[in-house]
């Protein structure tokens, strides 16, 4: 049989190398590439001449699962190098592993993700044997900075070693079994021809053994297709160094690709030289200085850790801590990024951030013109063009004109889609806002095109596409009300009125079991508001959402009357599910909001000494409202002011009724009359809530009461001046205080009389 396995590392120039010249040395009759069989009827897309990286996107979706996922491609990849040279020398090449799809890949984002977990044991005891710190630098002491010379034969002792005996997962061992059926088949086909595979480095060991099993087949294997009802496909897509970049969270290859990709096409030497030379101008651009002094002994310092490390020519790590020492004064409060395996971390220098940032490079792929693109790309491109939403722009919408309201909802798919370029900066964020009007800002972005075929695997249009994006949100949110919410929101903004499925009953459910009062207003505030507004949103009087409106209602309700904790602060929230409850009670009996109910709870835990303030005052309040009680406030103000929290229970009472502050005859001066008589002490104490409380009022009607207060007080002036005093009112409130303290000292020393003239 004559077949070679080439395993290697995905994104390696020494293994893309490799790989090259064993295809060139033995001119084989097929090459076999670790990648999505049913992209096979497709090579020649990948061949058109595209500008890399690039990537191929698979979307999948069916009743119960949802997967995207990516297969990139660079010029050192060796999978890459392995088409390439196939072509050249007339090999057919073949992708052999399962699609993207199949549920062997469930738990990945990215095809070529390494099984390091499965042999860190192996990789640990090799780093500490040559005294490196990870696996980057590992590989880099034995295959990147080696010569070419026997690397075929250590890249199988160190895939030998690192796999080992122990069995892969299931899903490795699915797809072991279904590219070993490729191999053998290529080795019947091929007759005396040589064939070559070329395979992770991790299932290499286990190829050669299936490959050697006894084979009872007689053509190529089946190609797995989709189940009934499942949709999704493969587009290529442009990538980019950033994504490919390990220190970015990418799940396998290489960090550093720029490096890699100077190392590829010039050596180690140059790219040493580049990876130096570039660093210090990325500084210097951003105002750090770096000297020739400083060059010199970065140079100096890697080429001196190179030859300690045993390098012919500095390497990765060599230059960056030659790079760190030179440019790097202080002490560093986390391990430096390239000296463990990952993300950058919080905390890092802003040089270390530089370094990482230049090593990364910012390559962006190009697709040829000829590239087949995803439906939604075509569709989407022809909107944009038909709405002049193709230019930079920032577009002022007004959505009671329907033609704006269209070009609204093509802006929120966009935005739902997640497609770069396009920023809502104002609007309605509820549905009650009185705001009818949304400001967006449109730019060019280099990645929108990235964006659209990605989204292509939601369907072949915006409003399709939006659907199946926000039917999977609802699908991720289980039984999180706030999500769920957001989610149908979203879906009225997008004209998805069609989504509704079994989400008003799951936001049904969710509300009956709901515990957080908080989460319950905001479900309650976005529902009521869909079920209301029709012009604007075209949800309005849907029997649905008013169950769910009456369900909220109930449940905030219920758990107000339970709840319990006088000592609580205000918690707005809190105070906002009220509100939602009485807009409730007032636009939906309708939809099954008993009024009566209401009132009579609203009564009860505005009387409950044992509830927190602010929602005594809250309920205080709705009470009023709904009995219209015009009858004397004071005992209940009186009351709160004697509890210590009478800012925390103002604050409920205005954040539900700010109306009888303002309203001729209304408790103003009682108010005022009350905080006057409290001491200087306790009134500093009591500022912060006082504040918060005020906060409900928005400025012309806080003006408005300053107004009051002076009329009240025979003073002349402005309301407006009063509010804008120089000095915060806390350092005012502290400075009564220590006067108020320094005179009753004076007065308990006989100093001064007890109250006499201050």
């Amino acid at each position: 049989m004559s077949l070679t396995v080439v395993g290697v590392r995905h994104h390696s120039p020494a293994c893309a190398r490799l790989v090259g010249e064993t295809i060139a040395a033995l001119r084989p009759a097929y090459v076999l590439i670790e990648g999505p069989a049913d992209m096979n009827d497709r090579i020649g897309e990948l061949l058109l001449g595209h500008e890399l990286p690039v990537a191929v996107f698979t979307s999948y979706a069916d009743e119960h699962r949802r997967h995207g996922s990516w297969a990139p491609f660079c010029g050192y990849s060796p999978e890459w190098v392995a088409l390439a040279a196939a072509r050249e020398t007339g090999a057919e090449p073949l992708f052999i592993d399962l699609p993207a799809w199949h549920e062997a890949f469930a738990d990945r984002s990215n095809r070529y993700a390494d099984a390091e977990q499965r042999y860190a044991e192996a990789v640990e005891r090799l780093c500490t044997a040559f005294g490196v710190d990870n696996t980057d630098a590992l590989w880099d002491h034995l295959v990147e900075m080696e010569p070419g010379e026997g690397l075929a034969e250590r890249l199988a002792a160190y895939f030998d070693l690192i796999r080992g005996e122990a069995a892969a997962g299931s899903s490795d061992t699915a797809r072991e079994a279904y590219m070993a059926e490729w191999i053998r088949a290529a080795v019947r086909a091929a007759g005396d021809r040589p064939v070559v595979a070329v395979v992770g480095g991790f299932h290499r060991p286990a190829l050669l053994r299936l490959a050697d099993s006894p084979d009872s087949g007689s053509g190529w294997p089946e190609v797995p297709t989709p189940p009934e009802g499942a949709v999704g496909g493969s587009y290529l897509v442009p990538y980019s160094f950033r994504r490919l970049d390990a220190f970015g969270g990418y799940q396998s290859g290489m960090p550093s690709p720029e490096y890699y990709q100077r190392l590829w096409e010039d050596g180690p030497a140059e790219a040493a030289r580049y990876l130096v030379t570039a660093v210090a101008g990325r500084l210097r651009e951003r105002g750090q200085p770096v000297s020739t002094a400083d060059l010199i002994a970065a140079r100096t310092s890697a080429e001196a850790l190179a030859r300690l490390r045993g390098h012919r020519h500095p390497a990765r790590v060599d230059v960056l801590d030659g790079l760190a020492a030179a440019l790097i004064n202080e002490a560093l409060d986390v391990p430096l990024p390239w000296s463990v395996r990952g993300t950058i971390t919080a905390g890092q220098h802003p040089a270390v951030v530089e370094m990482t940032t230049v090593l990364s490079g910012d390559r962006i792929g190009r697709l040829h013109p000829d590239t087949p693109l995803p439906p939604l790309v075509h569709a989407a491109t022809a909107e944009l063009e038909r709405h002049g939403f193709d230019q930079p722009g920032e577009p002022r919408l007004d959505l009671l004109e329907p033609e704006d309201r269209e070009r609204s909802r093509l802006l929120h798919r966009l935005r739902v889609l997640g497609i770069p370029g396009y920023a809502r900066t104002a609007g309605p964020a509820t549905g009650i806002d009185p705001v009818l009007t949304e400001q967006w800002r449109i730019r060019l972005d280099e990645n929108r095109l990235v964006a659209l075929i990605e989204a292509g695997g939601y369907g072949p249009t915006l409003e399709a596409a939006a659907t199946a994006r926000i039917g999977q949100r609802v699908d991720d949110a289980g039984n999180d009300l706030g999500q769920l919410a957001d989610a149908l929101f979203d879906a009225a903004f997008c004209g998805v009125t069609g989504l509704a499925g079994d989400l008003p009953d799951r936001l049904e459910r969710g509300v009956a079991a709901g515990t957080d009062l908080g989460e319950l207003g905001r479900v309650l505030t976005v529902v009521l508001a869909l079920w209301r507004h029709d012009r604007m949103l075209g949800t309005a009087g849907s029997d649905l959402l008013g169950a769910v409106v009456a369900g909220a209602t109930r449940r905030i309700l219920w758990l107000a009357e339970g709840w319990h904790g006088a000592g609580l602060p205000a918690d707005l929230p809190r105070i906002r599910a009220v509100v939602a409850v009485r807009d409730a009670v007032r636009h939906a009996e309708r939809a099954g909001v008993d009024r009566t109910l209401a009132r009579g709870i609203a009564e009860r835990v505005a009387a409950d000494r044992a509830a927190p303030p602010d929602l005594r005052g809250a309920f205080y309040g709705l009470a009023r409202i709904l009995s219209q009680d015009t009858s004397d406030p004071g005992p209940a103000v009186r009351g709160a002011f004697t509890g210590g929290s009478a800012g925390d229970w103002l604050a409920g009472l205005f954040g539900v009724a700010r109306e009888s502050v303002l309203a001729p005859g209304g408790i103003l001066g009682l108010l005022d009359e009350l905080v006057r008589g409290i001491g200087a002490e306790e009134f500093l104490l009591a500022l912060p809530a006082l504040r918060q409380a005020f906060e409900f009022f928005p400025p012309r009607e806080r003006v408005t009461i300053a107004d009051q207060l002076l009329e009240m007080r025979g003073l002349g002036g402005s309301g407006r001046d009063l509010l804008r005093t120089s000095m915060p009112p806390e350092i005012v409130a502290a400075g009564l205080a220590l006067d108020e303290a320094v005179e009753e000292r004076l007065a308990q020393a006989g100093l001064l009389p007890a109250g006499g003239a201050r």
